[in-house]
C-alpha cells in the first residue's frame, strides 16, 4: 500500500473513532476496537512518516479507557499528527484556511472577528485595498460553503482577486455554522459541540437577519464608506432578500447588488438532494430532533483526506466524487477543473444547521418565498398565523442584477425570471452563454471569468462611479 493511501484509512479510522468520542453525547458509549487499534506495520508507517508515536499510543490508551478530558486532547493531538504527515504528499492548499491561500498567492489578508445581534460570532476575510475610492465589495458564499469560494480556483479565475486587481477592497463573509464561524460569545451554553439543540437552531432566516447587517455595519465602519456592493452566489442571494425583506433600512447600505444563481422561491429544483428534503422535511425534522442531529456535513480532518485520495486526478473512483457533486447542482465535467477537485473537496462541504437544508425544503414543497414552517401549532406561537409569512420583495430597493444558467439544478431558469420580476429595482437578467453551465460553475467553472465574472464587474465598475446612496 503506498504511503497516501496508508496515511488517509488511518487518519480516517482513528478521527472516526475519535469523533464518536467527542461528539458522540451517549455517556460511556464504547469506541469501535479498530478505532483504538493499530497492528505494528500501521505503527511502522507512522514512524517513518514523522508522526509522534508516544502521543499517538498515550491518546489511544486514554480513548480505551475513556478518560474524562481524552477524547478532545486526543482529537487535537491526532489531528496535527496526521495533518502534518499528510501535508507531505497532499495537496497543500487542500489544508490551507482561506486567509493562507490569499496569503501564498501573495497577496495582503485580513481577519476580522464579527460579532451578531443574537451574539454568533462571525469571521470576515478581507484582501484590503486601503484609501481605495471605489466602495468595498461583500462576496458571500452559499450553502455547505465559506469564503474559500472565492479564491480557490487561483489568481486568474477567482472572483476576490479579479475584483481586488480592479482596485476593490473586498470582503468575504461566513454564514453562522460553517468552519469559520462556530463560536458563540456564551461559551458556556452556545458551545456546537455540547450544547447541539441551542448553537445550531437557524436557518437561512437568521443569517439574513442578522449575520448579513453586522458584516455589512462592520465593513462600512472598517473602510469609512457610506455603502458598499453586493455579490451572493446561492444562499447568499437569498439570505440578502431575506435581510432587506425584515430590515429594509439596510437598502440605503448597499448601492448594488449581483446575485448569482439566485434562490427564492424555488419550483423547479432538479437537485435530488433537495428534493428529498422537500418530500421528508416534516419527518427529517422529527428524526434530526428526537436523535439530537443539528449540523449537516461539517467539515472535518476525515472528508478532506478522503478527498485527498479518492478525488485525485486518475482516481479511480474520482468520477463518482464529481457525480455526487453533479447530482446535487447539475452535470458539467467540461467546467470542471478536475485537478482542482480534490482541494475543493477539502474545503466544501464547510457545515451548515440541518434547519437551513430543511427550511430549503420547505421553500420546495409550499412553492412559495416564506419563513419557516413550524407547523400549524408552533407557527401560531412564532408569528400569530397558522402558516408562516411570506417575505415581502417589494421591500428590496437595492438595484439587483441577476445572473442565470440553464442548467442550474438548485435555481431553474423560471424561477430566477419570477424573482427578478417581482423586485422593484431591476438593474439587468443575464443568461450565461453555455447550456450546460451549473450551480457551482459560477463559483470554479474554468470559463466562469469570461462567462460571468466579465459581466459582473462590468456593472460594479458602472454603480462604483455614481454617487453614494442617498435613498
Amino acid at each position: 500500500m503506498t504511503l497516501p493511501w496508508t496515511v488517509a484509512l488511518v487518519a480516517m479510522v482513528v478521527m472516526s473513532g475519535v469523533q464518536h468520542a467527542v461528539h458522540g453525547g451517549l455517556p460511556g458509549l464504547a469506541l469501535p476496537a479498530w478505532a483504538c487499534d493499530f497492528a505494528p506495520s500501521d505503527l511502522e508507517t507512522l514512524n517513518e512518516l514523522g508522526v509522534n508515536l508516544t502521543d499517538v499510543e498515550k491518546d489511544l490508551q486514554d480513548l480505551k479507557e475513556r478518560k474524562q478530558d481524552a477524547p478532545r486532547t486526543a482529537a487535537e493531538r491526532l489531528r496535527q499528527n496526521l495533518t502534518s504527515a499528510a501535508r507531505r504528499f497532499m495537496d497543500p492548499a487542500a489544508f490551507m484556511t482561506t486567509p493562507e491561500l490569499i496569503a501564498r498567492e501573495g497577496y495582503p489578508v485580513e481577519v476580522h472577528k464579527v460579532e451578531t445581534d443574537d451574539g454568533y460570532i462571525l469571521e470576515l476575510h478581507r484582501i484590503p485595498m486601503k484609501d481605495s475610492k471605489k466602495p468595498p465589495v461583500y462576496l458571500q458564499h452559499g450553502i455547505l460553503c465559506s469564503s474559500s469560494d472565492w479564491v480557490i480556483a487561483g489568481p486568474e479565475k477567482g472572483l476576490a482577486y479579479i475584483l481586488h486587481r480592479l482596485g476593490y477592497d473586498v470582503w468575504m463573509g461566513n454564514f453562522r455554522g460553517n468552519r469559520y464561524s462556530r463560536r458563540h460569545r456564551d461559551l458556556d451554553n452556545m458551545d456546537p459541540d455540547r450544547n447541539v439543540r441551542q448553537f445550531w437552531d437557524f436557518s437561512f432566516h437568521e443569517k439574513g437577519v442578522y449575520d448579513l447587517p453586522a458584516c455589512i455595519d462592520a465593513i462600512l465602519e472598517h473602510t469609512g464608506h457610506s455603502d458598499l456592493l453586493y455579490v451572493g452566489h446561492s444562499m447568499g442571494t437569498t439570505a440578502f432578500f431575506v435581510m432587506l425583506s425584515e430590515r429594509p433600512a439596510y437598502n440605503v447600505k448597499v448601492r448594488a447588488m449581483s446575485a448569482l444563481a439566485p434562490v427564492s422561491v424555488m419550483t423547479q429544483v432538479q437537485s435530488p438532494l433537495l428534493r428529498v428534503a422537500a418530500l421528508l422535511s416534516t419527518p427529517l425534522g422529527a428524526a434530526a430532533n428526537l436523535v439530537g442531529i443539528r449540523e449537516f456535513l461539517p467539515n472535518n480532518l476525515l472528508l478532506t483526506l478522503a478527498g485527498q485520495v479518492l478525488c485525485r486526478e486518475k482516481a479511480i473512483v474520482q468520477s463518482l466524487c464529481y457525480n455526487i457533486m453533479f447530482l446535487c447542482t447539475g452535470f458539467n465535467s467540461p467546467q470542471l477543473n478536475l485537478t482542482l477537485l480534490p482541494t475543493l473537496l477539502a474545503h466544501m462541504p464547510a457545515g451548515a444547521s440541518v434547519k437551513t437544508l430543511l427550511h430549503f425544503g420547505q421553500l420546495i414543497k409550499s412553492k412559495a418565498f416564506r419563513r419557516y414552517d413550524y407547523g400549524m401549532l408552533r407557527n401560531m406561537w412564532h408569528y400569530g398565523s397558522l402558516q408562516p409569512p411570506a417575505y415581502n420583495l417589494g421591500n428590496v430597493r437595492v438595484p439587483v442584477s441577476v445572473h442565470y444558467s440553464d442548467n442550474d439544478w438548485v435555481a431553474g431558469p423560471a424561477d430566477v425570471i419570477n424573482l427578478y420580476n417581482s423586485l422593484p429595482n431591476r438593474m439587468g437578467r443575464h443568461r450565461v452563454r453555455l447550456a450546460q453551465f451549473n450551480h457551482v460553475d459560477f463559483l470554479w467553472g474554468v470559463d466562469a471569468p469570461s462567462l460571468v465574472y466579465d459581466t459582473v464587474t462590468e456593472i460594479l465598475e458602472s454603480q462604483a462611479a455614481r454617487h453614494p446612496n442617498r435613498r
